[in-house]
């Protein structure tokens, strides 16, 4: 249970955070406990997190601001072990060094910058740019489905402790506008919530349809051929048959210099 004078500090943090959020961050307390803590980070431009969705949370002791909060970043990001406590000079990992002046932005904004360097503590794993890219775009189908499992799920994480497994419970409880909308934007980008993967879609052309059956084994031929057709519709016989015209002329040309040749030789 927050004391008197953490509950008065976090309060006031909020209406701080609510009304004049860092960039890439946003943050809340959770309704039923002030210490509890949810963040998103978005990512960044110019960083292998671009337009990813980093949820994570903070578990602040009951005298903050006099003691750090523990710090997880539960979406899958390539950067740290998801769930996990990060150890960060912000985080409760070391006490001593907190300075009680810091707030809820300033301990976001330095786990952000942390985010993006390349160093390493307890919590963070090593990937590479394409690994963390992949994160990121699987990022909200994470955290709506907690990885697939939204079919499957027993309730929501308590403490902030969440994985793979709570069916998205917990971010939907937390976030729930967030999570319509990544509802909304799974089902607009055609990605499976089971596997986090684009539902294929059969080859879908960019282009007019020639009703040309799938799998035929004369469809080259169809395709040449509905193309010719088109680009001779409303032609006449001469254009259409300009070549073979061409041709005749030729022959009658080459026959009638055979006969003059002779002719002459023959004076």
């Amino acid at each position: 249970m927050a004391s008197k004078a953490a509950h008065k500090r976090l309060t006031r943090e909020f209406k701080s955070i609510s009304e004049n959020p860092p960039p890439y961050i946003t943050a809340h307390p959770s309704d039923s406990n002030i210490l509890e803590w949810h963040y998103i980070i978005t990512g960044p431009e110019n960083t292998p997190y671009h337009g990813g969705q980093y949820w994570g949370t903070l578990i602040f002791p009951p005298n903050y601001p006099f003691a750090p909060p523990a710090i997880r970043m539960h979406t899958p990001s390539g950067r740290f072990q998801p769930s996990s406590r990060l150890c960060l000079s912000i985080s409760d990992f070391h006490p001593r060094s907190f300075n009680p002046a810091w707030e809820v932005s300033t301990i976001l904004i330095g786990l952000l910058s942390f985010m993006t360097s390349e160093e390493m503590t307890t919590g963070s794993v090593s990937a590479t740019e394409t690994e963390r890219k992949y994160h990121a775009a699987r990022s909200r189908w994470w955290n709506s489905t907690a990885g697939g499992s939204h079919k499957k799920a027993g309730g929501p994480a308590t403490k902030g402790n969440v994985k793979a497994g709570d069916g998205g419970a917990k971010f939907r409880e937390e976030w729930p506008e967030v999570d319509q909308e990544n509802w909304s934007w799974m089902k607009e980008n055609k990605v499976d919530p089971v596997t986090g993967d684009k539902v294929d879609q059969g080859g879908a052309s960019c282009g007019p349809q020639l009703g040309i059956a799938a799998g035929s084994g004369h469809q080259t031929h169809a395709v040449v051929d509905a193309v010719m057709q088109q680009r001779d519709a409303g032609r006449g016989w001469l254009f259409r048959n300009k070549l073979v015209l061409a041709g005749g002329l030729i022959f009658v040309y080459v026959m009638i210099a055979r006969l003059l040749g002779k002719e002459s030789s023959q004076s």
